[in-house]
């Protein structure tokens, strides 16, 4: 049985964080804010540079080894002076001098972390060693993305961020789910035993233009079936269910809690819960109300329920999403028509 407890954020940490650079405290020269992002070129991250770069106070590197971003996602920024790219593994470790750090190098869909699962998990622990390790020599803080994943197949319906989860170490799936809770558990041990500024979100199912759109993902897989004129195919028993944050939502959540004081879990996701055939015909009636809906075999440990709780979302960062399901699929097509050459017939 799954077991609920505290998640160890109130502990006190046995050290002091490190000191930043002594840029931060110079008396007569203002530095902007270095900012580093992981798998920056991705559907999030790029996402989250292009918020970042609207502060002319922050400079951004983005590192990332392509392995699901593409450079594409940031080509409006080449050229800029407060904007720099390195093609890495964060695998392998990075000497680099900056001030915050949002660790979100991984593949997030099945169809990828399945594709390498040694890799996968190797990026979620390796990776986030390495990650930690340069927060501690530059004293910088460090966010990272978690996952509803951490959850599991929850027996506990909502999850709020308390719950334990209900995972299979051995499963298809648990180079990503497990690979996260030991992310997780790194940055605690970090935050205890040096004293690194931590911050982590539990990232529920985020939707938005830049997805890739064969990742195997439910949302950009019906909208891609329904561009195409193909039937819509829902995992059966179909009933199982999701909740879906527009992709702008999810990276107003990240800053709020990377510039906030809470270290974390916090639960970052749209409360908003639907059933796969819900979604479906949503996708049906707001895109092509021509296409079949069709059922095929489910994967894996694929979970059945997963909506989150946050109220502690809403209460330590007033944050709480603001674009519904139903506003955000047309603006995925548009992006997704424009990347497909697919217009839509009038």
């Amino acid at each position: 049985m799954a077991t609920q407890g505290t998640t160890g954020a109130n502990n006190v940490t046995s050290r002091p964080p490190p000191n930043p650079s002594p840029l931060r405290t110079a008396k007569f020269f203002q530095a902007n804010m270095r900012i580093l992002v992981t798998g920056g070129a991705g559907f999030i991250g790029s996402h989250l540079v292009d918020r970042l770069m609207q502060n002319e106070k922050n400079e951004v590197v983005v590192v990332d080894n392509y392995f699901t971003g593409s450079k594409d996602n940031l080509k409006q920024w080449f050229g800029h002076p407060r904007f720099e790219l390195i093609r890495h593994d964060v695998t392998e470790p990075l000497l680099i001098e900056i001030d915050q750090i949002y660790h979100l190098a991984c593949p997030a869909s099945p169809i990828f972390y399945k594709h390498n699962p040694v890799k996968t998990i190797k990026t979620n622990v390796i990776g986030t060693l390495n990650m930690l390790g340069l927060a501690k020599r530059v004293g910088a803080r460090i966010l990272l993305t978690s996952t509803s994943e951490v959850y599991g197949d929850p027996l506990v319906h909502p999850q709020d961020e308390s719950y334990w989860g209900n995972v299979n170490p051995i499963g298809v799936r648990s180079c990503y789910d497990e690979g996260k809770r030991v992310a997780e558990t790194l940055m605690f041990d970090y935050h205890r035993q040096h004293g690194i500024e931590i911050r982590i979100a539990r990232i529920f199912n985020t939707y938005g233009p830049r997805m890739n759109i064969d990742d195997g993902r439910v949302v950009s897989n019906f909208i891609a079936q329904a561009i195409r004129n193909e039937p819509l195919t829902v995992q059966a028993p179909g009933t199982q269910t999701r909740s879906f944050c527009y992709v702008s939502d999810m990276v107003d959540g990240l800053i709020r809690l990377m510039e906030g004081n809470n270290t974390g879990p916090i639960n970052l996701g749209n409360p908003g819960e639907f059933t796969m055939l819900e979604l479906a015909e949503n996708v049906k009636e707001l895109i092509n109300p021509e296409v079949k809906i069709i059922h095929v075999e489910n994967t894996p440990d694929d979970p059945r329920q997963r909506k989150p709780v946050i109220s502690k979302a809403k209460e330590v960062l007033g944050w709480e999403p603001t674009i519904t399901l139903r506003e955000g699929l047309p603006r995925m097509e548009e992006d997704f028509r424009k990347r497909l050459g697919i217009l839509r017939n009038e």
